[in-house]
């Protein structure tokens, strides 16, 4: 998914927050999100928890928005023209609707709810997502992976897989990167990764083992749940400090739950993220907006019925390092 912002913010991320100490014991921020339109006269509206102020990275998860449910006869759907990514990967996941990709590898897929598409960019790559005449309610997360800089130039590849669904304690797990609750995804990365849907029965509570090496994000999309003792509510992001051996999630509402659980070892790298591009400074931005807009490095989208999306202009000022909290 593209960021559709027409002055998008450039900021680096990574390193050890000022202060940070990992601890025993379980210590949960909560993140809210904010609302950003996706653009046209009928935009769809995506709420976006990473990257904020308060919290760029969980692991190398650098960036998460979640929609839905939109009624597509309303918003008009999604129709994200060919725009570039670099230094990433993406990780689409649905809960209801359906979305066709297309990419300048050649891979024609559609992403469809309880399987994962994942795409890396690397040097470069451009990709067009519309959501399908027989999608009528839009819902899902978007998500991107920094890649790390031994591979941020990695061969682009598109995988996908879709995780068979681990039961317990009334709960339903579909683990669609890294392992949790016994289940391993066959998807490769390249940081140590957790990525995840939990769907929870009514006041159904459930204890998950997990790496205390991790930092966890628990996103909310459907009810209220409590992570190891924090409440978190719908759209919002409960931060989890690397640390425990375990979280536990409860389901305080009469309803079902429905969360997307991520996690990894902290991203020590920092990173710039400008628009659809991750790099190590302001040159490495620069060179793939250029590189966009002459048409070089990212490759074509066939089959994509519009023109591709023109990069935003870059800020009238250098481009320049926001902090280090990740």
């Amino acid at each position: 998914m593209s960021k559709a912002e027409t002055k998008p913010v450039e900021m680096r991320c990574g390193g050890p927050a000022d202060g940070e100490r990992a601890t025993e014991a379980v210590r949960v921020d909560v993140l809210t999100s904010r609302d950003v339109p996706l653009g046209g006269p009928r935009a769809m509206t995506v709420r976006r928890t990473l990257p904020q102020r308060a919290r760029t990275l969980i692991g190398a998860w650098c960036f998460a928005d979640h929609y839905g449910p939109d009624d597509v006869s309303v918003t008009g759907g999604m129709d994200v023209a060919p725009h570039p990514h670099t230094g990433l990967q993406t990780v689409s996941w649905l809960f209801s609707g359906e979305i066709e990709h297309r990419d300048s590898l050649g891979s024609h897929a559609f992403v469809r709810p309880g399987e994962l598409n994942l795409m890396t960019g690397g040097h470069g790559i451009s990709h067009s997502e519309v959501s399908t005449p027989r999608t009528t309610v839009l819902h899902g997360v978007q998500l991107w992976v920094a890649l790390p800089e031994a591979h941020r130039d990695a061969d682009r590849d598109f995988q996908h897989h879709a995780p068979e669904p681990v039961r317990a304690d009334g709960a339903e797990i579909r683990v669609f990167l890294g392992s949790l609750a016994g289940h391993t995804s066959p998807v490769r990365t390249f940081t140590p990764l957790l990525g995840a849907e939990i769907v929870l029965q009514p006041r159904a509570a459930l204890t998950l083992a997990v790496d205390p090496g991790f930092e966890h994000g628990l996103l909310v999309d459907q009810g209220k749940v409590r992570l190891s003792g924090t409440l978190v509510g719908r759209a919002e992001l409960g931060y989890a400090h690397p640390g425990a051996d375990a979280l536990t999630l409860a389901n305080e509402s009469d309803g079902i739950a429905r969360t997307v659980l991520l996690g990894g070892t902290p991203f020590e790298e920092e990173i710039v993220m400008w628009w659809n591009f991750i790099g190590r400074s302001a040159e490495d931005i620069v060179q793939a907006r250029q590189d966009w807009m002459e048409g070089r490095r990212f490759g074509e989208v066939q089959g994509y019925d519009g023109a591709p999306l023109p990069a935003p202009e870059l800020p009238t000022v250098p481009l320049k390092p926001r902090g280090k909290r990740r």
